[in-house]
């Protein structure tokens, strides 16, 4: 079996999706991640954009040391020198460098003829791997260019030092069978292919990520570029966790393996979506709450008897817990710390009694905790670690016969501050308090509830989504009490907008 690198785009790619912006902390927390699972190559973000990216690519290139920190940097030579500067302390660093390949991307955006955007690569890749060792070049909107012209700029990108050539679906243009057929034809017509790996960068926007990904797989490719969650981008990119548990389940048809540690992508999904508010489909393959749930009779009575009737892959596989354990209040600390464990969720040692004060709480207010309550509990402590504003308390007057009226304190950097405010409704009027206090003007975009757990006293998540000058924020918060949680995510998107102004 040949193996297939992973490289991981969660930080760059990833974090281009609307709101998906990530405190330099939450960054490292989710680099860790990646590295423990056995993710091959990490793409650390675009050094030479900002100052902020350029600390976050240095400080991703010091921290890890078991995998490939990749920097993105345009085939210029000003941006080359600073991805080159970001992963200096890297254990193994790379520089990523592109242009664009396709007519419509040369003549309305770089403005330049075919023969310039060649001499352009080919120079960019030299000057690249004269700072360091490895450099991968990309040809942008490939699967959009003349089939020709690809196979001519890859091969003098390849003579001028790139060894690896990813051939990326930059707009979700393409179809498996077409892709295919395109990286077939540059492995049969560049003829010093053989010194490179090929790889797929695949957009979603058709919906077909992941299939032209294994598409390539079957004719070529050797370096699949993913997200976790398939976040990017628009539609995103290839889902990290679909394309390895394709490879993982359908061994008999894909003849390849991933260093992947399966059983720790659930954990880096949920980490994912709770650190930028992102909430996980409940149908979302491999990671979705209703991936291991059956309710029609028919399937019900085909998994009692053998589960392979109706799951081709164990909750175990992708770490999750076949048989969903329920604590309460009389289950003790320890028993709730083992279940940590075996959830394979890590929390510093200082935040031990924290989270389970937290769940006594949860405990109390539900009598019944389950797994994924637990995760919620634990991805609300150990959220977003700088907090400008936390919610304190709050009290509701609300009915049909009242205009609902909500008090709310917040606790502004250690300033304790206190506004009343009226609503359309109870969680309206909490909103407008907290935008009297923190004096910040938004605008409500999204507001998505959902139960964690089945039952009435199921813990409630809410995810919300407000613009603020234009750019779009993301929070979410948990709780029994669905106001609470409401607060609770909107005060979040509110922290990460404050992180986000000093970043800038």
């Amino acid at each position: 079996m040949e193996k297939i690198f992973l490289f991981d785009t969660t930080l760059r790619d990833g974090e281009q999706s609307p709101g998906a912006s990530m405190s330099l902390d939450q960054k490292i927390t989710i680099a860790k991640q990646l590295e423990k699972m056995g993710i091959d190559v990490i793409e650390a973000g675009f050094p030479v954009s900002s100052p902020y990216q350029f600390e976050t690519c240095a400080t991703v290139s010091k921290t890890i040391k078991d995998a490939t920190v990749c920097v993105l940097s345009r085939a210029v030579e000003n941006d080359i020198l600073k991805a080159s500067e970001a992963v200096a302390s890297a254990a193994r660093p790379r520089i990523h460098t592109f242009i664009a390949t396709s007519p419509i991307h040369m003549e309305y955006k770089l403005k330049k003829d075919p023969e310039t955007v060649i001499d352009m690569a080919v120079a960019a890749v030299k000057y690249a791997r004269n700072l360091v060792p490895e450099v991968e070049f990309s040809a942008e909107d490939a699967t959009r260019s003349d089939w020709e012209f690809l196979y001519r700029i890859v091969e003098k990108a390849i003579n001028a030092g790139a060894t690896i050539i990813n051939i990326p679906d930059t707009v979700g243009y393409t179809t498996p069978d077409e892709y295919g057929r395109l990286i077939k034809a540059i492995r049969d017509n560049v003829p010093n292919i053989d010194k490179a790996i090929l790889s797929a960068h695949c957009h979603n926007d058709l919906g077909l990520a992941v299939a032209n990904t294994l598409s390539g797989i079957n004719n070529g490719i050797r370096q699949a570029e993913i997200t976790i969650n398939g976040i990017g981008e628009r539609a995103g990119n290839a889902a990290l966790e679909e394309i390895v548990m394709a490879l993982n389940v359908r061994k008999d048809f894909y003849d390849f393996y991933t260093d992947i540690d399966t059983t720790q992508l659930y954990k880096a999904s949920r980490l994912l979506a709770n650190t930028i508010a992102f909430p996980i489909p409940r149908n979302k393959p491999i990671v979705g709450e209703n991936v291991f749930l059956h309710q029609s009779g028919i399937h019900q009575d085909g998994v009692i008897k053998n589960k392979k009737t109706y799951e081709i892959m164990t909750p175990e596989s992708v770490g999750r817990v076949s048989n969903t354990f329920t604590f309460g209040r009389q289950s003790g600390r320890n028993a709730f710390l083992q279940r940590l464990k075996d959830m394979n969720i890590e929390i510093p040692s200082d935040k031990k009694d924290i989270i389970y004060s937290r769940f006594l709480e949860i405990a109390d207010a539900k009598k019944e905790v389950y797994d994924e309550d637990i995760f919620s509990i634990v991805n609300d402590e150990l959220g977003t670690k700088t907090v400008f504003f936390k919610l304190d308390y709050f009290n509701i007057i609300s009915g049909d016969v009242v205009e609902p009226t909500a008090t709310v304190r917040i606790d502004k950097t250690g300033k304790i501050l206190k506004e009343a405010a009226t609503g359309d409704g109870p969680i309206d009027a909490i909103f407008n308090a907290i935008d009297k206090i923190t004096e910040i003007e938004t605008n409500l975009i999204e507001y998505n509830v959902q139960a964690v757990t089945p039952g009435r006293e199921a813990l409630g998540e809410v995810s919300v989504g407000i613009e603020i000058g234009g750019e779009y924020f993301a929070g979410r918060g948990s709780s029994t009490d669905i106001l609470e949680a409401s607060a609770k995510a909107y005060v979040n998107a509110l922290n990460r907008y404050m992180i986000k102004t000093q970043i800038d």
